[in-house]
């Protein structure tokens, strides 16, 4: 097999662990154990843990799709023609949407015997965001016509690269290491009981208001097991608001924020849940956090049935729902909880549904997407 140069390029910075991140480090670490050249061209990013970073800008933090994001300010165009003069990648791997004042540059600087490949992510929570990106087509629209292959991770994010860009696109879905996930031990205070867990960044979109509704109710009407715990793993802006929501309602012996978890326990934490629920609204092009719930939970990964999370999890009705209905969110979660039979037989489809997803299957067809768009630059 050929072995490639490939620079992933991305305008945010690679300091944080959200689901882009999560993808551009996935796939470069795994091409790089292949023996393929990985290089990293992204935002303002100070670890030093990983070889080839070009931190190539300043960056700004900014909301956007109910996310903090950092966007980048303009980049010398002297600069990047420089690098990727020294450089001569084979590959550029844009994350799409990206931004002018850096991966727009990048892209229109690259040579004629460089293959350009783009993966679109994000799905829209709003009208504004769709607005926004469909303005942002105008605004970058000669780089776009640079693409050999463009990519996107789901169905969702496959039609609003459509309704916003007018990019026709391939599906080929994220990816993680689950090799840590599968089989992962639990946390050993949480070994025992039953275990119902969010996880999360504690913001509106990711939904633990509805989540903290659900658990409310449950055990208003004396339904939850003796033995039952609930675990609310992440940071976040609301945290202050949802312990205080857990005080009001006489919550407090039953509900324990974890507060920030590292990567390095995620799996731990997930390993301990008979329960785990992911009650995002929207905004949601694909959900990694589903897959790393299916490979390690001992029990049920439930989901919001917004259109990212369904289409990951197959359109499965029976661990879908509707965040703000609270009485089908409880029941689901009584559900499994109620029969330990029925949690056996979602956790075996799970886990043997999420398998697809792992690094080396999704990494051939990307791959392939590289050979093609190679083919296209050189024949």
């Amino acid at each position: 097999m050929d072995k490639y140069k490939i620079a992933f390029v991305l305008d945010d910075s690679l300091d944080k662990t959200d689901g882009v991140q999560q993808y551009v480090l996935t796939l470069g670490r795994w091409f790089t154990k292949q023996g393929h050249d990985v290089h990293y061209l992204v935002g303002e990013t100070k670890r030093k843990d990983i070889p080839n970073i070009h931190s190539l800008s300043k960056n700004i933090k900014v909301r956007f799709n109910q996310n903090r994001m950092s966007m980048p300010l303009p980049v010398s165009k002297k600069d990047i023609k420089a690098l990727l003069s020294r450089e001569e990648f084979d590959i550029l791997h844009v994350q799409v949407p990206y931004s002018p004042a850096m991966a727009g540059r990048v892209i229109k600087a690259a040579g004629p015997q460089t293959g350009v490949v783009g993966t679109f992510h994000i799905a829209p929570h709003s009208k504004f965001v769709h607005f926004a990106n469909t303005m942002l087509r105008f605004i970058i629209g000669k780089s776009l016509a640079r693409f050999d292959e463009m990519l996107s991770v789901s169905e969702v994010a496959q039609t609003f690269a459509w309704e916003t860009f007018r990019v026709e696109s391939s599906i080929v879905p994220n990816t993680l290491h689950l090799s840590s996930f599968y089989n992962a031990a639990p946390i050993e205070k949480y070994k025992e009981g039953t275990n119902i867990v969010f996880f999360g960044r504690l913001v509106e979109r990711k939904g633990c208001q509805y989540f903290l509704r659900a658990i409310r109710r449950l055990h208003e009407i004396g339904s939850l097991p003796k033995d039952a715990r609930v675990l609310v793993c992440g940071p976040g802006p609301m945290e202050a608001e949802l312990k205080e929501y857990v005080r009001a309602h006489g919550l407090e012996k039953l509900v324990t924020f974890t507060g920030f978890v590292e990567e390095s326990e995620k799996a731990a934490y997930l390993a301990c849940a008979d329960v785990v629920a992911y009650p995002s609204t929207g905004g949601e092009s694909f959900g990694i956090v589903l897959l790393e719930g299916m490979a390690a939970s001992r029990g049920v990964v439930l989901a919001g049935n917004n259109p990212g999370y369904a289409s990951v999890i197959g359109g499965r009705p029976e661990v879908l729902f509707d965040p703000a209905n609270e009485e089908q969110f409880a029941n689901k979660i009584q559900r499994y909880l109620d029969s330990p039979h029925e949690r056996g037989k979602v956790r075996e489809w799970q886990q043997q549904f999420v398998r697809k997803f792992d690094v080396p299957n999704v990494a051939d067809e990307i791959l392939v997407a590289y050979q093609e768009a190679l083919h296209k630059r050189r024949s």
